[in-house]
Order: structure tokens, then C-alpha cells, then sequence
């Protein structure tokens, strides 16, 4: 059997010669193209059809009369591009009557097929892979996918078809399964709109990952998480994950099978309710990047992941911080710029993580930041920060290195940086703030600060203090009976016999006390 009899998809095929365009001294014929639902236009002179048929005459034994004759004179006027437009599409139908079964690789390539066209693609991606797929491979490095090719690639060992059906060894099935068997970093990545010059919407074509049997990496954008099949295949051995603008759940991506066992638990886990599905977990996964999303919640989905260190959920819709007290191994967390406004009791779900990324919240306290006891890096930039006193919350945090506080309204108050280094005491050297070095003026000034700072906590004890003695004094004196009374005298009592008659205990006796005492012994010399 010839290998051109092979059949192909079973999809209507149809060119036509649609019209022309002028540009600058010479004539466009634009070619419309439609296999099945998909359609696409291909723009082409006189001089690339001759190309064309010179390529078909001696290897496809075409007509060499087939093409209409090239014209030197007049060849713009419109009679005769009009004339040449129907002449043109009867040669491209009488080509597709001639190849119905396998198109040629020149009129393949003159039609666009391995830009939109799922044979077309798949023979272009394999005798790519023929010549660079080892050196790739050896490389270690990522290779890259369009949603299109990997779903060509799906449908074509959907077909009961030989793995190569054009005669080109180069070009068969087999180079791209070897490739994808031993590949180990991915990248997919589809676009928001159309196609090129087609109607294709990728986000709309389902794909398959399980072809690929030794992936570390993935990296996935502008895919819809309905058309990513065979991602659980991946469980056992992927190690990172990163998925954007592509689906608006965490369980969307991490537990598909949700979709037909809405009762479900994971693997090794207690449960007392019945379940219809055991998910295993996600062994390898140490980074999860699932920023640029539509993320509103932190579900169930996590409880796959616990070996995961790396997460970052930026750039979503999160206004709460839940379920991450089951990722036992985290270590770096980013929940920058989503639609957070209080984070209470943190250390109950961040455990002992180190870095810490909340910039582009809406956060204006700190409060429930006081027990991350071992976080080194803490971004709060690009928040709603007023008060300096909320610094405090995390100026005991023994481990805080470096501390971003930019684009908060704080951020104003004068000589703001060594009133935030103040909070943190006897460790303002050690802190890098707004990633900026801690200077030795910046010091003098903190140590400056800290004297007053203590100081007046010392005066507000002592004022506390000798407020409470005058409370205690007042009822006292008020209590006593006449004859206890100091006698009347003709000369006013002394301020040292008016402070011995004062109750108070020893403790406050000093003199720094004695004018808050003097003011408190005429008010019994009124009770003579």
C-alpha cells in the first residue's frame, strides 16, 4: 500500500480563493481553509503558487499546464486579477480532487496545515524532535507546547491510523512519544484570543499530559482546567506545579476527579464518614505556583500536597487563610495582592514558615502575626498600615531579618524608619527594612529613641503609681475619726510632718514621689 493512501481525519476539507489585496506593487489572493469547525486564511502571490506547482509537477507528476500562465502586462488591473482569482481557486480544487486521501508536504505547508491542521501539526512537532529532541533532552531544558500541538498529538492516537501516513520517516508519531516519555520540564502555553488567522480558540481544546512519563516540572497558562486532562498521572513524580490564568479552585487542578466523587478523601487518611474515592497524593510536589488565578478559597484539595515547601497563591481573590495547617513542610508562602483584610492567629496555620509574602492586601493590623517565631522575610508592603504601635506585634519576632513596609500610609510619619527600627529594641541592627541597611546614625537615633521611649514608661508607671497612692490616701483621711484628727494649730503644718501623717508605703517614699504626696496633705489639714 502507498503510504499518500492513508486516510485522514474524517473531517471536511474545503479551499477557496476568497478574494485579493494590493500591496504596494503587487497582488495578495487570500485563501480560505476549512477542516471541520476549524477555519484559516493564507495570503499568497502569484509567484508563491508557481513555486508551488514547480515543487508538484516532477515529484506528484501534476499537469504542468495546470496553473494559468503569468502575465507581464496589466497583471494589477482588476479584469485580470478577477480572472486570476478563479483560476487560482480551480487550481487549488483540482489539487485536493488529485490528493484526496494525503496531502503533499509542499501544498500542505502552501495551505498553512502545520500551523493549524492536526496532521500537519503533528508531522512538523515530530521532525522537529528528530533533529533537536536529543540534544533537548541532554540539555535538561524546558520545552515548550502549545495547547494546540499537545491536543493534535491527543487526537491523532485517538486514531486508528499507522504513526506515519506522509512516507517521511522524519515525520512520524513515534519521535514525539519517545521525546515525552524521557522529558522532564514543560511549559504550556495557549492564548486568550483566536488562533493566527484562524478561528481555533485553544482554551477550548482538550489535551492529554499522560503521555508524558518522567515530568519534575510543569508549567501551564491560559488553559482552562476543563481541557487539562492526565494531570493526576503526573502525581508520583511531579515536583513543581505552576498553573495561571487557568482556573478559578485549587481543587479544580489538584483533585479532578471532585468532579464525578464529590465525597472523596485522600490517601491514608481517617475518615468517619463514607467516601466514593480515595485520591493518592501528590508525592514529589515540593512547589506549587498557582498565581494569576481566580482563586477565592484555600479548599480541601491541600490535603494531597503536605511535602509541599513552596506555595504561592498570588495575584488571586483569597479574603481568608484556610486549611494550610495540613502542609506540615511549609517554608515560603506568597498570598500577595489578593483581597485579604485581617489574618488572625497565623502561626496556626503557617507553622514555622520563613518567608512571608502579604504585599497589596488591604491588612491594617498585625496582631495576628506575633507567633511566627521563625519568619526571616516578611513583606507587608502595599497595605493599609497607619499606626506604628502595630509594629509591635511582630518586633519580638526573634528570627525577622528583613521587613518591607513600603506604600502604607505609616509610611509618611516623619522619621518613620527609626520609629519602626525602635520596636525592635536591642535587635534594630539586625533588621534590613524597605531593603535598606540599617545605618549607624539610624542607630544613635533608635538608641535616642529608645532612652525617651523608656523613660517615659518609667514616668507612666510612677504616675500610675502615685495616681493609685491618691486614690488610697483620699479615703483614708476621708475615714478618720475627729479625735485622730491633727489638732488645730495657729502656723500651718510642715511639709515633712504632712508627709509622715500620709498613708503610704515605704516603697514610694522617695523624693521624686514627695510632690504628689505635698499635694496630697493639705487636703487633710482641711478636715481640722
Amino acid at each position: 500500500m502507498e503510504p499518500d493512501s492513508f486516510p485522514e481525519e474524517l473531517s471536511e476539507r474545503r479551499v477557496c480563493v476568497v478574494g485579493s489585496e494590493l500591496v504596494e506593487n503587487y497582488t495578495v489572493y487570500i485563501i480560505e481553509v476549512s477542516e471541520g469547525e476549524h477555519r484559516w486564511t493564507v495570503k499568497h502571490r502569484y509567484s508563491d503558487f508557481h513555486d508551488l506547482h514547480e515543487k508538484l509537477t516532477p515529484e506528484k507528476k501534476v499537469d504542468r499546464g495546470l496553473l494559468p500562465p503569468k502575465k507581464m502586462l496589466g497583471k494589477n488591473s482588476k479584469s485580470l486579477v478577477e480572472r486570476r482569482e478563479k483560476e487560482l481557486d480551480l487550481y487549488l480544487q483540482t489539487l485536493l480532487l488529485r490528493f484526496p486521501q494525503a496531502t503533499p508536504t509542499p501544498l500542505a505547508c502552501f495551505l498553512h496545515f502545520h500551523l493549524y491542521e492536526i496532521n500537519g501539526i503533528t508531522a512538523a512537532l515530530a521532525e522537529e524532535l528528530f533533529h533537536k529532541g536529543e540534544q533537548l533532552l541532554q540539555a535538561g531544558e524546558v520545552f515548550s507546547l502549545r495547547p494546540l500541538q499537545l491536543y493534535s498529538v491527543t487526537q491523532q492516537l485517538r486514531l486508528a491510523k499507522p504513526t506515519c501516513c506522509n512516507g517521511d520517516a522524519k515525520s512520524d508519531l513515534g519521535h514525539i512519544l519517545d521525546f515525552t516519555c524521557r522529558l522532564r520540564y514543560l511549559k504550556m502555553s495557549g492564548t486568550s484570543g483566536p488562533v493566527g488567522t484562524s478561528n481555533i480558540q485553544e482554551s477550548s481544546l482538550p489535551f492529554d499530559l499522560s503521555v508524558f512519563k518522567s515530568l519534575l516540572q510543569i508549567e501551564i497558562s491560559e488553559c482552562s482546567a476543563q481541557q487539562i486532562g492526565g494531570l493526576s498521572s503526573l502525581r508520583s513524580s511531579l515536583a513543581t506545579l505552576s498553573i495561571h490564568h487557568s482556573t478559578e479552585t485549587m481543587m479544580a487542578i489538584l483533585v479532578p476527579e471532585s468532579s464525578e466523587c464529590s465525597q472523596w478523601e485522600a490517601e491514608g487518611a481517617e475518615s468517619g464518614c463514607p467516601v466514593t474515592a480515595v485520591i493518592p497524593l501528590w508525592r514529589s510536589l515540593t512547589t506549587l505556583d498557582m498565581s494569576h488565578n481566580g482563586i477565592a478559597a484555600i479548599d480541601d484539595s491541600v490535603k494531597l500536597i503536605s511535602k509541599v515547601e513552596f506555595l504561592d497563591l498570588s495575584h488571586n481573590q483569597l479574603s481568608t487563610v484556610e486549611n494550610l495547617q495540613h502542609l506540615y513542610n511549609l517554608v515560603h508562602v506568597d498570598l500577595s495582592y489578593n483581597s485579604l483584610r485581617v489574618l488572625e492567629a497565623a502561626h496556626t496555620r503557617l507553622g514555622n514558615i520563613k518567608t512571608l509574602n502579604l504585599a497589596g492586601n488591604q491588612l491594617e493590623q498585625l496582631t495576628g502575626l506575633t507567633k511566627l517565631y521563625s519568619l526571616v522575610n516578611l513583606d507587608l508592603s502595599h497595605n493599609q498600615l497607619a499606626q506604628l504601635e502595630e509594629i509591635r506585634n511582630i518586633g519580638s519576632l526573634p528570627c525577622l531579618e528583613k521587613l518591607h513596609l513600603s506604600d502604607n500610609p505609616m509610611c509618611i510619619i516623619p522619621d518613620y524608619r527609626t520609629k519602626v527600627l525602635t520596636q525592635f529594641g536591642d535587635r534594630a541592627a539586625e533588621v534590613c527594612l524597605d531593603g535598606t541597611a540599617t545605618t549607624e546614625k539610624e542607630l544613635d537615633t533608635v538608641e535616642v529613641l529608645k532612652a525617651i521611649q523608656k523613660a517615659k514608661e518609667v514616668k507612666d508607671r510612677m504616675s500610675g503609681g502615685d495616681k493609685k497612692i491618691s486614690e488610697e490616701t483620699k479615703p483614708s483621711a476621708a475615714a478618720a475619726p475627729p479625735h485622730l484628727s491633727s489638732p488645730p494649730s495657729s502656723s500651718p503644718p510642715s511639709s515633712s510632718s504632712c508627709c509622715s501623717s500620709a498613708v503610704a508605703p515605704p516603697a514610694v517614699t522617695s523624693s521624686s514621689s514627695c510632690p504628689a504626696q505635698q499635694a496630697a496633705c493639705p487636703s487633710q489639714g482641711n478636715h481640722k
